[in-house]
């Protein structure tokens, strides 16, 4: 475990275990308090294990948190956006959302690489710390806007820090 990661507040961090893997994120509170309340009360009801990375797209971006696995469905809860002045780098993570700025729901995405396109017009709500190598490994999507054919990755668990069993 690295220093950074151990100087992480638990309570605002997530451990997303991917098949190589953990995933750290700093949850961002400060730039989207109603999301990370909302990703954490998913993540504590255990919403996010097994789902799909069903849109992934080389240089761009993994997204995961549709539990119907096409990009179509989500938790039933909309969120008002949250947009700040943070810019989509390399393992900044976002909310996906439909043409309403407010329909954010429960699909994330972490980023592969720098996008000024999605600055202030998403919201940001998290950080990769480390295993981003693993983000990395992610199946790549080949399929129209980046679906994924086949057998798509999956999140083997997803965990709040305070609460990990290990």
């Amino acid at each position: 475990m690295t220093q950074q990661a151990l100087a992480l507040d638990l309570e605002n961090t997530l451990y997303l275990d991917l098949k190589d893997g953990r995933v750290v994120i700093e949850m961002r509170e400060d730039l989207a308090p109603k999301h990370v309340t909302r990703i954490k009360q998913l993540v504590r009801e255990g919403f996010y294990d097994g789902l799909t990375f069903h849109r992934v797209i080389d240089g761009f971006m993994a997204q995961t948190g549709d539990p119907l696995g096409n990009g179509t469905g989500g938790s039933g809860v909309n969120l008002p956006a949250e947009f700040s002045r943070e810019k989509y780098v390399r393992g900044t993570v976002g909310m996906a959302r439909a043409q309403d700025i407010n329909s954010a729901d429960s699909q994330f995405y972490i980023m592969f690489d720098r996008s000024e396109y999605l600055d202030g017009k998403y919201t940001v709500w998290g950080q990769v710390v480390q295993g981003m190598e693993f983000v990395d490994n992610i199946k790549k999507g080949e399929g129209p806007n980046g679906a994924v054919l086949g057998e798509p990755d999956t999140i083997v668990r997803m965990q709040v820090a305070a609460d990990a069993q290990n």
